[in-house]
């Protein structure tokens, strides 16, 4: 039997029926991408969480251990693996590219629409299409920002972190595939991905669940609560993939 030499990881992180940390799922994920196998353990309830840090001596939660030695929470486990850690204080372009090379691709696709009159149901179809491609750029502005409140919510997201910043890309690529007119068969199923799903895990977080939640639909650190409209937008991309199927 051939033995595996992969490297072992041991994560705490908080995960209770209200509250589920993102910086433990993305601690988790950081990890399996490096190649390790994590041990992970959940600390289900506040008592739980406050016990574990009195005894190791720590303030946040989570907290990653490799070889016996603790790493630490997020983003000192992204300098053990010499990733920088980008501070929301730097000076970034990322913002205005986005909304530039959007704002340039929504035109283009324009150009690719039949000419003639705009009945009311393409006015309905540009609205929604305009607004995708809104949205998507609200989340491109800050992609990491973004993708820390995603994953407490989005069924997908929680299990796969890259997810997060793929569903970013699907939306524009939606919006924009809605309003160049592209065929339905390449923009209906990622409309419909992420919007089915989308829309489940906002039913299940707010409905089922009863978490009280920031909504990521227009990106990170937004005080928009989960709930209504988060689950309108998605509500939407479903409809407009259902419908570009059967017009």
């Amino acid at each position: 039997m051939m033995q595996t030499n992969q490297k072992h990881a041991i994560l705490y992180r908080m995960v209770t029926d209200k509250h589920i940390c993102p910086y433990g799922i993305k601690s988790r994920d950081l990890l399996q991408r490096q190649g390790f196998s994590v041990e992970d353990h959940l600390l289900s309830n506040r008592d739980a969480t406050e016990v574990f840090k009195r005894e190791h001596g720590v303030s946040t939660t989570p907290q990653t251990f490799i070889e016996g030695q603790r790493v630490g929470g997020y983003d000192e486990l992204k300098s053990y693996f010499n990733i920088s850690t980008q501070d929301d204080r730097e000076t970034t372009f990322v913002p205005v590219i986005a909304i530039f090379v959007m704002s340039f691709l929504m035109a283009l696709a324009f150009s690719f629409r039949p000419s003639g009159d705009i009945g009311l149901i393409a006015v309905v179809e540009i609205f929604v299409a305009l607004s995708m491609c809104g949205l998507a750029i609200q989340k491109l502005r800050n992609l990491e920002a973004f993708s820390i409140q995603f994953v407490t919510y989005d069924l997908i997201a929680m299990r796969h972190v890259r997810y997060a910043y793929l569903y970013a890309y699907l939306e524009a690529f939606a919006g924009l595939g809605m309003l160049a007119m592209l065929p339905a068969w390449l923009v209906s199923p990622p409309a419909l991905l992420i919007g089915v799903v989308g829309a489940t895990s906002v039913f299940k977080a707010v409905y089922l669940d009863k978490r009280e939640l920031k909504c990521a639909c227009v990106g990170g650190n937004s005080h928009v609560p989960l709930g209504f409209v988060s689950l309108t937008e998605n509500l939407m991309m479903v409809s407009m993939g259902i419908w570009m199927l059967v017009k």
